[in-house]
């Protein structure tokens, strides 16, 4: 599992125009699931995540998470996080988990979010979307397990 973690002033994410999620602070995470992931790695992933340390203190320094600044957490689905470009040009997407596996991992990840008490909104699993995110630091750091 892969997780690309922005801090963000704000994000939200459009389906055909259509307001699906969006956060006014915290973070948004583009999450790919991988063949081989399982529950255990959703949940290990999902809890660490939340206690993250990239919001920074009164001295600048990162020591305060999602939880801790009362931030919220928009989780979109992206396999192409997954992408092997190691070979040639086009990119190989044969590690990310087949959508019927992949899906409820995706709904084990957001669940265990929730219950670490963090705000979660998302997207629509598999769909074709418009994501719209305003980086606060730039900070992003790219989490896999």
């Amino acid at each position: 599992m892969r997780a690309v973690v922005q801090r963000v002033a704000r994000a939200h994410v459009l389906e055909d125009g259509k307001l699906l999620g969006e956060v006014a602070g915290g973070l948004c995470v583009l999450l790919g699931i991988a063949r081989g992931d399982d529950e255990s790695v959703a949940e290990t992933l999902a809890r660490k995540l939340a206690r993250l340390r990239i919001f920074p203190d009164d001295e600048g320094r990162f020591s305060h998470s999602v939880r801790d600044v009362g931030g919220s957490v928009l989780v979109v689905s992206q396999f192409t996080v997954l992408a092997d470009t190691s070979k040639g040009n086009r990119p190989s997407f044969a590690g990310a988990a087949p959508a019927d596996l992949a899906e409820p991992l995706y709904e084990r990840f957001c669940d265990t979010l929730r219950a670490e008490d963090v705000e979660v909104a998302t997207g629509h699993f598999g769909a074709l979307m418009q994501v719209e995110i305003v980086n606060d630091g730039p900070v992003t750091i790219v989490v896999d397990l």
